[in-house]
């Protein structure tokens, strides 16, 4: 394995150090497009949702709750839920 340059360092560290946020903003997102597609793309997005919340290490109980309903609203209480956790 290749070692990095210590800029390289600085930015896969701060990714890691910032990995919770990250994710919540892509949570965050999802939830817009998740109103607005239809589909496939529908389909797809809940999928990035669940792979998501599993790496935010939200319970898998709650996951498996939001997949079956695949309600965005649902999403919505989690991350509020979320934020309070994050922030």
């Amino acid at each position: 394995m290749q070692d990095h340059s210590p800029h390289q360092r600085k930015i896969i560290d701060r990714y890691y150090r910032n990995f919770d946020r990250i994710k919540f903003e892509r949570l965050s997102e999802l939830v817009g497009d998740l109103y607005l597609a239809e589909g496939k793309k529908k389909e797809k997005l809940w999928t990035t949702v669940e792979s998501t919340l599993t790496a935010l290490e939200f319970p898998a109980s709650r996951i498996e709750h939001l997949m079956s309903r695949k309600d965005p609203t649902l999403l919505t209480g989690i991350l509020k839920e979320l934020e309070g956790k994050i922030s």
